[in-house]
């Protein structure tokens, strides 16, 4: 199978290396020409992942017509704000056979389309050749070959049969899905329930905060998911409690890393620093606020995150925000 991604951050070089273990040739694009080079003459991507060899199945490209035309499957990973401008020129050039894979955990600011909407939008394809995969996908662990699963979901089951056997890796299991809005909000809203964990983590808190914001930020998902469609089910598996408890949990994620910075006391911009890389929630928590006002769901973790990141508000005083609602059923 011939693949392509696009997108040589950690999480895009390390999908392509799992779909290269899988059997596919796999090429990748890149801005930076630097990087190209070395994945091209070394396999390596000391930039973005370093220590990690690469297969030799996976090539690199600046060239982005070139290295999106005539695949099999086309693997978008890119920072879920800058996806449109990006894939603008390659609007209509696709090949029938063609099935774009998001990689992406974001909602689009302006429109509120989850990723698979952009994708299909952009590049003027139907929806139902739009695939997304998600799950708790550390790259720097997958990239060690250490167990992992994701889900991989599209409206039509054989699209998302299709894309699992391109990145059904010896450590890689993917589980298939059609719940597609589900799936998306999962990966989405663990960004930004992470971003809240982290800053409970600044302030000092322990276990019982932690517990307490990762169950109540996945009854958050789960209303946000109701109102769009979305299957309950798919939020109890590997895209939803999954992601978010490995997110949550794991020093190796940006947002989680980030929060804890901003919950230390340092300002936004000094925490984007320290953290480096992209931590999707930042952006993607206002357009998911905004996604939930459209729809009349009530997003208090969300609420407070994009107060205190945007909005100048004291971690203190989000926390005493939340602590201080009304009291309510747990399922409410």
């Amino acid at each position: 199978m011939r693949a392509a991604v696009l997108g040589t951050g950690a999480w895009g070089t390390t999908f392509a290396a799992v779909m290269a273990d899988a059997g596919c040739s796999v090429r990748l694009w890149g801005r930076s020409p630097e990087v190209v080079a070395e994945i091209s003459s070394g396999g390596r991507n000391s930039r973005n992942l370093p220590g990690v060899e690469l297969p030799a199945a996976v090539t690199a490209s600046t060239d982005l017509h070139a290295t999106a035309s005539d695949v099999d499957v086309l693997v978008v990973a890119l920072p879920s704000q800058s996806v449109r401008e990006v894939l603008a020129p390659l609007a209509g050039t696709l090949p029938d056979r063609t099935v774009v894979v998001s990689l992406m955990k974001g909602v689009e600011l302006g429109t509120h389309q989850r990723m698979s909407e952009v994708l299909a939008q952009v590049l003027r394809i139907g929806s139902d050749r739009v695939a997304v995969v998600s799950g708790p996908n550390l790259a720097k662990e997958i990239a060690a070959h250490q167990p992992a699963g994701a889900v991989v979901a599209a409206e039509r089951h054989e699209v998302a049969e299709l894309v699992a056997r391109s990145c059904a890796a010896p450590y890689f299991r993917p589980y298939t899905h059609t719940d597609v809005v589900g799936v998306e909000l999962g990966g989405a809203l663990k960004n930004v329930i992470a971003l809240v964990v982290g800053m409970a983590q600044g302030r000092g808190y322990g276990d019982n905060t932690k517990a307490l914001i990762i169950t109540r930020g996945l009854a958050e998902t789960a209303r946000l998911g109701a109102a769009l469609g979305a299957q309950p089910e798919t939020f109890a598996g590997l895209a939803g409690m999954g992601d978010l408890v490995a997110t949550c949990a794991s020093p190796l994620s940006r947002n989680h890393t980030l929060g804890a910075h901003v919950g230390a006391g340092m300002s936004l911009e000094d925490a984007l620093t320290a953290t480096g890389g992209t931590a999707e929630g930042v952006k993607s928590c206002r357009s998911v606020l905004e996604l939930a006002r459209a729809h009349g769901v009530d997003m208090p973790m969300t609420q407070a995150v994009v107060a205190v990141l945007h909005e100048g508000w004291p971690v203190a005083e989000m926390t005493a925000m939340l602590l201080a609602r009304p009291l309510k059923h747990e399922r409410g």
